[in-house]
């Protein structure tokens, strides 16, 4: 896609450093985000240390005092459970706390045993929490990635604006290119405008923020196909393209030399209103690729659904995976009675899972 040409000099030109911004509220959204990963942290950090070292050597006291304990879920998946814990052990008595959080979408009660570290027996937990320990772990790395990888986005971002702030600088080669505006907020008497250059052949589709002064406005040209997009520049080999103003303020320009421009983006203005487009967009298409897109996502999610039950069923280290469990549960008989013999295979000995339990919901079925 292109957009009519501009009259600007052959020569190389520099723009306004202030030309190129960080996203609207960026020095209090960093803070913010990293608080909340120190929050993820210290909450569920030491408590999964503490049951992956009760796991490597478990002892199940029968006799252990479970006090006040409760599992409550939130927002129909996110469950967390405490207990206050009081045993005696080789002839020590000891009271400690435990707290976690799991992934879960089961209704009604948790059958559990208190566990302690045969090694360190003042580390104790729920036998539920040993069950849950690999859910546990990924919904911890899950929520603390998330917001480390927000964080670090965002340093990137401040890094590359504030390095092309000082490339853009200095005088280089300009070559103009048409940005698509995905959003455009005022603040105060300025505006805010977010824009991407995806729409000149070979741009690499990157988001670009930028605040308009009082005394300036975003410039807009008609393509060829009678599109209105934003005018922008490349500057050298800058990594953002720069969006430059109506009044081309933003260039480091001689007063003769932005007359001439704007005489030139004054007659390409007036070229396109003369210009009437010929076609319309087809929007009786736009449902039937929403349609692809869901069926799509429901395909990928049957396919990724059912390799997750495969590897529940034949792999994993516990018959009480959540996921696996639940899976294992909706699927048609035949699936679950073949998933529920693997199971069986590898833990007879233990408690059946759900989905696999008879009457009493402790026997395999």
């Amino acid at each position: 896609m292109s957009i009519p040409e501009i009259a600007l000099p052959h020569r190389p030109l520099s723009l306004k450093s202030s030309a190129v911004s960080l996203p609207r509220g960026f020095f209090w959204f960093v803070p913010v985000i990293m608080v909340i990963a120190g929050f993820i942290i210290w909450w569920q950090g030491p408590g999964l240390w503490r049951d992956y070292q009760i796991s490597l050597n478990p002892v199940v006291l029968q006799d252990g005092d479970i006090r006040n304990g409760k599992c409550t879920t939130r927002k129909g998946v996110m469950t967390e459970c405490e207990a206050k814990l009081a045993y005696t052990y080789q002839g020590r008595a000891y009271e400690t706390e435990t707290h976690f959080l799991f992934v879960d979408i089961h209704s009604g009660s948790y059958l559990t045993d208190l566990v302690i570290s045969a090694d360190r027996p003042e580390l104790a937990t729920l036998t539920l929490g040993l069950e849950k320990i690999w859910n546990r772990a990924i919904s911890f790395a899950v929520l603390g990635g998330l917001m480390v990888l927000l964080s670090g986005a965002m340093v990137f971002l401040a890094i590359r604006v504030w390095r092309v702030r000082g490339q853009i600088a200095k005088p280089a080669e300009l070559t103009l290119i048409p940005v698509a505006v995905t959003a455009a907020k005022n603040s105060g008497k300025r505006l805010f405008v977010t824009y991407v250059d995806k729409l000149a052949p070979g741009m690499t589709k990157r988001t670009a923020y930028t605040l308009f002064g009082r005394d300036e406005e975003p410039l807009f040209l008609t393509d060829p196909q009678g599109n209105l997009v934003g005018a922008a520049v490349r500057h050298g080999k800058t990594s953002l393209p720069i969006m430059i103003d109506a009044g081309l303020q933003r260039l480091d320009l001689k007063p003769e030399e932005r007359e001439a421009a704007l005489a030139s983006i004054r007659a390409a203005q007036g070229e396109a209103e003369e210009f009437v487009p010929q076609t319309a967009p087809k929007r009786q298409l736009q449902w039937m690729r929403g349609l692809k897109t869901l069926l799509v996502g429901i395909i990928l999610a049957v396919v990724a659904a059912l390799c997750y039950w495969g590897w529940y069923v034949t792999t994993s280290p516990t018959q009480f995976d959540q996921i696996g469990m639940e899976i294992n549960n909706v699927l048609p008989g035949p699936l679950n009675e073949w998933g529920c013999d693997q199971l069986q295979k590898r833990f007879a000995n233990d408690r059946a899972p759900h989905g696999c339990t008879a009457s009493d919901y402790t026997s395999w079925k």
